[in-house]
């Protein structure tokens, strides 16, 4: 008889499908928030000491040192809380642009062409190429990484509620409110809005990780963040002058550390979408 796999034993086997959705969003969560915490608490101008610079990994330095001598883990968990920032403020400004033009496409037809067009020509336009340009207009740094990012990634979100809407509209409650004279506003607020609600907030959660990707590649290729914030981006692109010296943990880590953190980002956004999903939520 095979042994019962160690995950599958203990009080994790006893939980339903929606409590292991719920742990796991709480335990992916937590994850997110200590680092955030962590890097906002760190001094951006860190200590340098160039009697330890360009050490690799060590008990005392887990990510090593780079050429002044800053610990490495130190600057990584600073640049994830700014990418972290970074992202949730182009999600939110994302979102918002999504849900009012889905709104907006239900007014009437010429509306809904509108919308159609602007999802159309955005959608064409490659996404880093759109940030680097939007940013670029608006003096780059956090401000024009923000708007370049949330202008750029609101296009599939307003897919989903554009549609999501325009099917609520042909309900038999919204035709019945509408003979009773309320208005449009009212219909959207009393009725449409209620239902989307848990599109906006697990599409929001998933535009983190587009929205930290895309402002690292940004910034890593000059056309994001300034040079002296500690960005990953910005420690990505300063540890290409070192690398052809050996010094591979300048890269590695702060690199591997945002995969991991858009993995996270990720894991929430699905386990979310399960959540809502009637279908999955009461197993």
């Amino acid at each position: 008889m095979s042994e019962t796999p160690w995950y599958n034993r203990g009080l994790f086997s006893s939980l339903n499908l929606r409590q292991k959705t719920l742990l796991t969003i709480g335990l992916t969560g937590l994850v997110l928030v200590v680092i955030f915490i962590c890097g906002v608490l760190i001094d951006a101008n860190l200590p340098t000491d160039f009697t330890i610079k360009m050490q690799p990994p060590s008990f005392q330095h887990p990510f090593g040192t780079d050429w002044m001598g800053r610990d490495m883990f130190i600057r990584t968990i600073k640049g994830l809380s700014l990418s972290i920032m970074i992202g949730i403020g182009a999600s939110i400004i994302s979102s918002i642009i999504a849900t009012l033009l889905a709104f907006l496409a239900s007014v009437n037809s010429k509306c809904d062409e509108f919308v159609s067009w602007l999802i159309d020509l955005f959608a064409s336009i490659p996404h880093i190429l759109l940030i680097m340009m939007i940013s670029i207009s608006l003096g780059k740094g956090a401000f024009g990484v923000i708007m370049a990012v949330a202008f750029s990634h609101w296009v599939n979100l307003t897919r989903v509620l554009r549609a999501e809407v325009l099917q609520i509209n042909t309900s038999e409650y919204v035709a019945l409110s509408r003979r009773f004279g309320k208005s449009k506003l009212w219909i959207a607020k009393e009725h449409i809005l209620p239902l989307v609600l848990s599109q906006i907030f697990v599409g929001t959660l998933l535009v983190f990780p587009h929205a930290i990707m895309h402002e690292s590649s940004v910034t890593f290729l000059g056309f994001g963040l300034s040079p002296h914030e500690p960005a990953i981006g910005i420690i990505l692109s300063e540890s290409m002058t070192y690398l052809a010296m050996g010094a591979w943990w300048l890269a590695f880590f702060p690199g591997l550390a945002l995969l991991i953190v858009v993995l996270l980002f990720d894991i929430i956004g699905d386990n979310l979408k399960r959540l809502f999903d009637p279908s999955e939520a009461n197993k």
